[in-house]
């Protein structure tokens, strides 16, 4: 299936949520009516059930979705398709970028040095990047602290909306060397007014965590891709999440977009099994993994439950600063939205978009529940002109519900 004809799946399930909304309840009454305790619905079973009726009411080509319970029960299942071409299944082990939710890898991996006293979170950033000959073009540059970038408190512009880097990478994807190293990238947002001063406002910048990765860089005097290996991927047996540095993936899912993008990207980011048509390298510390639901929901348990590292992090992960007025249940941790209220009370975590892929993962401290899902298209996703990915959140987080407290 194109991705045109995808497009026109979504736009016609619009008129039809109503319908699934009301086949939700149905579903949950009849659930609430079980005989006996031991006839539990068991959570992977319903996962698959909502995933399955999800992908045949939105027409998306896959996805994946996992949980992990308080207990560390977890669960993993897949619908639809990872290449429409080829019609190869999706698998429970089928991988995609995980876009932005490689964020939390990037802030842990800053909290890790800064547990073992090799920065500190208030440091200015000019100890580290000083010596850069573009450092005091980059606006703040004198006050910025690790803490306001991990926060997205810098007043840094984003070079992901400067049109001048949509134009070049529409102009350079396909160039086997991708030429936006990550001060390359950086030169997209260098001599442009602040938004703000340094903790006087909320604005998402990718770019900011491009600096972290260099300061990371400087400190642990080796890769950022070595030291999140080292310190989370292997310890915990996240086997199936890996840097996106290159355009060899294996496992990976195809993923498709619009064909008229604003990147002028290929509508599918695949060339064959496991091969990008464009190098995900460009992403770096701004997300710059490949992963799996399952992966992502074992990682964001044991993160936001305070063992991923040695030391009492929890404090410095969580200090959020506040989004917006008009949003005041939601803020912003060291790489980690936070919001105050929901279906199951608070709820830590973060989305993921890059082109042809769209992730979440979720965990609700209140239930030690952690879930995630991840789909191979962001057609009706980026644009928020479906409710697909809300609505796939709320049909997992009903599954859980009716599975914890019946």
């Amino acid at each position: 299936m194109e991705a045109s004809s995808l497009q026109q799946r979504f736009s016609k399930s619009k008129g039809r949520q109503a319908l699934l909304a009301g086949s939700l309840l149905l579903g949950l009454s009849i659930m609430g009516c079980r005989p006996a305790a031991h006839s539990d619905p068991d959570p992977t079973a319903l996962f698959q059930m909502e995933l399955d009726a999800l992908q045949d009411e939105y027409g998306f080509p896959g996805a994946t979705a996992a949980y992990v319970l308080a207990d560390g029960t977890a669960g993993v299942v897949a619908t639809g398709l990872s290449d429409l071409e080829a019609r190869t299944p999706m698998r429970p082990s089928s991988r995609m970028l995980a876009a932005s939710i490689g964020k939390t890898f990037v802030s842990a991996t800053a909290l890790a040095l800064a547990q073992e006293m090799r920065l500190d979170l208030d440091d200015p950033i000019s100890l580290w990047l000083s010596d850069y000959p573009w450092f005091v073009r980059l606006p703040n540059h004198e006050s910025i602290s690790i803490r306001h970038l991990l926060t997205h408190s810098a007043g840094i512009r984003n070079h992901v909306d400067e049109p001048a880097f949509a134009a070049a990478l529409a102009e350079n994807w396909a160039n086997p060397g991708m030429p936006f190293s990550p001060e390359v990238l950086i030169e997209y947002v260098l001599d442009k007014p602040a938004l703000f001063a340094p903790g006087a406002g909320w604005s998402y910048s990718d770019t900011g965590y491009l600096l972290i990765g260099l300061i990371i860089e400087e400190v642990a005097g080796r890769s950022y891709y070595e030291e999140v290996k080292e310190r989370f991927l292997d310890p915990l047996d996240l086997s199936l999440t890996s840097p996106s540095d290159r355009q060899d993936l294996p496992g990976l899912a195809a993923g498709y977009m619009a064909a008229d993008n604003v990147f002028g990207l290929p509508a599918k980011t695949t060339v064959d099994e496991g091969r990008m048509a464009w190098n995900p390298v460009i992403e770096w510390t701004g997300g710059g993994l490949a992963s799996n639901s399952l992966d992502l929901a074992i990682w964001g348990k044991t993160l936001f439950e305070g063992r991923a590292m040695e030391g009492p992090y929890l404090d410095d992960l969580l200090r959020d600063v506040p989004i917006s007025a008009e949003a005041p249940d939601v803020s912003y941790g060291a790489g980690v939205a936070i919001y105050k209220t929901g279906l199951l009370g608070a709820r830590y975590g973060h989305s993921g978009w890059i082109p042809g892929y769209s992730s979440s993962l979720r965990y609700y401290p209140e239930h030690r529940v952690a879930i995630a899902f991840q789909i191979n298209t962001d057609i009706g996703i980026v644009d928020q002109s479906t409710a697909l990915f809300d609505e796939m959140a709320a049909r997992l987080e009903q599954v859980i519900t009716a599975t914890a407290t019946e």
